[in-house]
């Protein structure tokens, strides 16, 4: 049986970034302006719009800034995060990290490099490792590099790790370890005070046949060196300005077990997914918007799907407009799937392209929609 997802992440903030030179001396990588924000600010962004909702910084170089940050971060409160430090004693380590905020850390977290982004849907990582006796120690993201030399490397026997090399022996092509992982309560009692997760407790783990992975394609970024530094100020927020789909939430009941899967496609495609209440739905329940949220994240999450938010019963488009200013939306490539006349006028006005969906398989008519059949 598939277990929840975790509602925490752990954020790794504690390297001294030196590679970066005078652009790290008094500020710690995570909190480097990325498009004019702080790097950490698109992880947040990232994890809220996936339902996380607890996020623990383990900080150690000018670990005071990095608390600083977390006193009223706009992101934490947009999301409803919950926004925590934990400052560890001098330079621990990646596994030493985990070990001091250990009181600190769930039974099953994800864990998250700070100077890295992997855009993927990150519920697929929990929904592939399970639940119960038969879920891994960890479970770890993994993307395909045609130059894995500055990153750990990851040998595959099906979904298993057979073998983890901090780095590669020579140049080339590898399935690189990407910086994101969901973890249990066994990988944080292998570590120890001053450890490397990547060194010391992933190599012993893998031999223990204890780790699992998934291989996704979507775009990452470090920002560790002074080339992919520059890069990322303008590729970060030209990622995250995302083709969207407006959803209507009448379909979505219609379907039922067949939205599931056709919310996890888009995800897993990149899309925003946008639940749209029309007009004509106002009741008791979706006058609570935060209960629909939540009652709709409980129902997907199983299933390795989210909602990245809901738009209110309102006058049409002004509701669909509002939604989408508040989201860096691509308009010209989004569409809304809707099953009436009212959707297709909404959608018109509000500049995007609609899909009246005729019954039959969810799935695949969402597929065609956005050009992914």
């Amino acid at each position: 049986m598939t277990a929840d997802p975790p509602s925490q992440a752990v954020i790794l903030c504690g390297g001294l970034g030196t590679r970066l030179g005078a652009l790290t001396a008094e500020t710690p990588k995570p909190l480097l302006p990325v498009g004019a924000r702080p790097f950490l600010d698109v992880l947040l962004f990232e994890l809220g719009r996936q339902g996380v909702r607890r996020v623990l910084l383990l900080a150690a170089f000018h670990a005071d800034k990095i608390a600083r940050y977390a006193e009223d971060n706009p992101v934490a409160r947009r999301f409803g995060i919950s926004l925590e430090v934990a400052i560890e004693p001098d330079q621990a380590g990646t596994g030493g990290a985990l070990w001091h905020a250990r009181s600190r850390i769930d039974g099953r977290f994800f864990l998250l490099n700070g100077d890295s982004w992997f855009d993927f849907n990150l519920l697929a990582l929990s929904a592939h490792a399970g639940g119960g006796d038969a879920e891994p120690a960890a479970a770890m993201a993994l993307r395909e590099l045609p130059d894995a030399s500055r990153y750990g490397v990851v040998t595959l026997e099906g979904d298993r790790v057979t073998r983890f090399a901090e780095r590669p022996e020579a140049a080339g092509p590898g399935l690189v370890n990407a910086g994101v992982y969901l973890m249990s309560r066994a990988v944080v009692e292998a570590c120890s005070p001053s450890c490397s997760l990547e060194r010391d407790v992933l190599p012993g783990l893998v031999d223990q046949g204890r780790v699992r992975a998934i291989v996704r394609s979507g775009y990452f970024i470090d920002i560790g060196v002074p080339e992919t530094f520059a890069i990322a100020q303008t590729a970060v927020p030209n990622q995250q300005r995302r083709r969207a789909v407006f959803l209507d939430r009448a379909i979505v009941l219609k379907q039922d077990d067949g939205a599931r899967p056709a919310i996890r496609l888009l995800n897993e495609a990149g899309l925003y997914v946008f639940l749209r209440i029309g007009p004509d739905e106002a009741g008791p329940v979706e006058t609570d918007i935060e209960t629909l949220r939540r009652q709709v994240a409980h129902d997907l999450a199983p299933a390795g799907a989210h909602v990245d938010d809901i738009q209110p019963p309102g006058f049409e488009p002004a509701a669909l407009l509002d939604l989408m200013a508040r989201w860096p939306v691509n308009t010209e490539a989004s569409v809304m799937i809707g099953d009436g006349g009212i959707d297709m006028r909404a959608a018109q006005a509000a500049g995007l392209a609609g899909y009246r969906y005729p019954g039959g398989d969810l799935v695949d008519f969402a597929a065609r929609c956005v050009g992914l059949a």
